[in-house]
């Protein structure tokens, strides 16, 4: 075959393509090949021909082989591309991405339009695969393109706009380059935007903001874009809101930050993170219940905000609300949705929070549940202080071993951490050994001598030790005078200090004030609420005794708060005022129906308002509650006699008399 005739046969060959002839174009392919077997294009042509006859590997086969022979003719990869793009074609991704890949080389001095189109295509296929990085860099080099290529300044924003969209999930992937190119596209597409300010450029800002607060690294950006959109927007809350999470989720509590939180408030006096704001500036100012009180507010506002969750809790702590700071501990666990970076160091901390909080609780149960809560704490065991909370852990479930041999350790190990010295003191406080407890929580004080706890710790030491250091004003009273001090809503320091001008100092009215300022720092304090108001009774003070039972009572729910009850019945029955005594010691009854002495006063009531069925029925209730109530007995006898049983109430007097012959009452009856 001459080399016209090869020339004819590749006309033929196109011609029967161009008619959808493809076995025809197959056969004039195969001529051409027998003579000269390195022909590009009759390879091309077959790889066409194979490709719309359901043949692929044939077609692949035939571009390869053209391919091989013409690495830099574009027709072979361009019948490569179209193969591998048919639906039917799969698992070729990668093939494909390569094939594109050569095209931008072969196109790029050439066809730019096409040169573009391929690029889409290629963008649109790596975005496919998630292969956010290669999406990024292929992107930039479309736009540096476009740029080099003159394009408007809004297309531009266009491309930059359509990265932006194109990389919006990648920020889960956490890839430090892909990230990079993504705050590029932003700054790119708002500082290329026509309309400034307008309501997109606002947009596009906001998720820009969004985007860089997802990356705790970028804080220094996150700052300066705040700011830079509040310039141009000085009345939109978002950025400043923005600004101000951040400044509470990183715990830097400067200057700038209480700037921003008061900015805010200014702007909006309930926004949620703005009143977050103000209640940890309230707990940096030591103003406990402010702070409780505008940390709840602002959570109820903004409640997945971990970092706000921990600061309400630590105040919760400092006013001794053991059971709200471990909830609020708990919404700080369930905001902490991925324990790392940051949050990780936010989660351990809540995590010691937590089991601090629980040791302070003091029962076996949440004993428990504090060590459970050290057990996820990231590198716990190299921590002293965690290891101290779990030996106090031990020692209230009453493992007296564990607890002591973590203490031994400690001592051992680093002698100059005052939790050390307090561990061993608890131990030995609770074992009554009050002369090593006061040498450990001496030796804890003087490494931290701030904590109230082991100023009051070395206070029951001396109180307990001996009539001596009771009786010693520098020692048990001292002792309880700084805790109080060193915190003022430490109430059982304050009840301490009662039982001291109590029962040793003899001063009733400075204990009734003591006792009553540990009942108001915790109201579920009764011994502190009963002394208190027995000591007003004492001092003849009616109003404040009944001011407290008032305020008791009026709080109370149904069965709750025996002692008030009882009480104010007790002082209605002594004050001529029975049936307010009645509805009292009924209430009284409902927390606790087999209190003798309490159906005995309820009789008496009864029995003062003329109620006398009801008053018999109460007496010997009283008397099957309690045999030995000899008044009760009597006054069954008593109320059988006035209502007419004379027999009942004979044999009753009876029954007195040989138990206690000498009982006049019952004699007269």
């Amino acid at each position: 075959m001459s080399n016209k005739e090869v020339k004819a046969a590749l006309k033929s060959a196109r011609d029967a393509i161009r008619n959808k002839e493809y076995k025809e174009a197959l056969k004039h392919c195969k001529a051409v090949l027998k003579q000269e077997k390195n022909n590009y294009n009759a390879w091309v042509f077959i790889g066409l021909a194979a490709a719309e006859l359901e043949q692929p590997d044939q077609a692949k086969g035939a571009y390869k082989k053209a391919i091989e022979l013409e690495p830099n003719q574009l027709l072979a990869w361009q019948g490569l591309a179209n193969l591998y793009e048919k639906p039917s074609q799969t698992d070729v991704k990668g093939d494909l991405a390569d094939v594109y890949q050569k095209l931008l080389e072969l196109y790029k001095s050439g066809d730019k339009q096409k040169w573009c189109d391929v690029c889409n295509k290629l963008v649109e296929l790596y975005h496919q695969e998630k292969k956010y990085l290669e999406v990024a860099e292929t992107w930039q080099k479309l736009i540096q393109m476009r740029q080099e290529e003159g394009a408007e300044k809004a297309e531009l924003h266009q491309l930059w706009k359509k990265m932006i969209q194109l990389l919006k999930d990648s920020t889960r992937n956490q890839d430090n380059k892909t990230e990079q190119l993504l705050l590029t596209a932003f700054e790119h597409a708002v500082n290329s935007a026509d309309t400034v300010p307008g309501e997109d450029h606002q947009n596009l800002y906001k998720d820009f903001i969004q985007c860089l607060s997802k990356f705790p690294h970028e804080a220094a950006r996150l700052e300066k874009t705040c700011n830079d959109m509040m310039a141009l927007y000085p009345t939109m809350s978002y950025p400043l809101e923005v600004l101000c999470l951040h400044f509470v989720n990183s715990g830097n509590l400067s200057e700038e930050a209480l700037h921003c939180f008061s900015r805010l408030l200014e702007m909006d006096a309930s926004n949620g993170p703005g009143i977050i704001g103000f209640g940890i500036k309230c707990l940096q100012d030591k103003k406990y219940k402010e702070a409780v009180k505008s940390l709840t507010e602002g959570l109820q506002k903004t409640n997945q905000c971990p970092a706000a969750w921990h600061y309400l809790a630590e105040a919760q702590v400092k006013i001794h609300k053991y059971r709200n700071a471990v909830l609020s501990c708990n919404q700080a666990l369930e905001a902490l949705e991925i324990p790392e970076g940051p949050n990780l160091r936010w989660k351990n901390l809540v995590l010691r929070l937590k089991a601090e909080t629980l040791i302070k609780i003091a029962d076996p149960d949440a004993a428990e549940e504090a060590i459970k809560a050290l057990e996820q704490i990231v590198d716990a065991n190299s921590d002293p202080v965690i290891s101290a909370i779990r030996g106090q852990a031990y020692l209230n479930k009453g493992l007296m071993d564990e607890a002591s041999k973590i203490s031994q350790e400690l001592l051992l190990s680093h002698p100059d951490v005052a939790e050390s010295h307090a561990l061993d003191g608890y131990i030995h406080y609770s074992q009554k050994n009050y002369e090593q407890a006061e040498r450990s929580f001496l030796n804890a004080i003087e490494r931290r001598a701030e904590t109230a706890e082991y100023h009051q710790y070395l206070g029951l030491t001396y109180w307990f030790m001996s009539d001596e250091t009771k009786r010693d004003k520098g020692k048990a009273l001292t002792q309880f005078l700084k805790a109080a001090k060193l915190d003022s809503y430490l109430g059982s320091a304050f009840f301490y200090l009662g039982n001291y001008y109590r029962d040793i100092a003899g001063d009733k009215s400075r204990a009734r004030g003591c006792y009553k300022k540990a009942f108001e720092l915790d109201e579920t304090d009764e011994e502190s609420g009963t002394a208190a108001v027995d000591l007003s009774v004492e001092l003849g003070d009616m109003d404040t005794a009944l001011s407290i039972l008032n305020e008791v009572t009026e709080k109370a729910s149904p069965g709750t708060a025996k002692w008030a009850w009882l009480h104010r019945g007790l002082y209605y029955l002594r004050s001529g005022q029975p049936s307010q005594a009645v509805a009292d010691l009924q209430a009284a009854l409902r927390a606790d129906p087999k209190d003798s002495n309490c159906w005995e006063s309820l009789g008496e009531a009864y029995l003062n308002r003329g109620s006398y069925s009801t008053a018999l029925k109460s007496f010997r209730r009283a008397s099957e509650l309690n045999p030995g109530l000899i008044y009760s007995i009597y006054r069954t006898a008593a109320l059988e006699q006035i209502l007419g049983k004379y027999e009942n109430a004979i044999a009753i007097y009876q029954q007195i008399l040989k138990t206690t012959e000498d009982y006049v009452p019952a004699l007269k009856g």
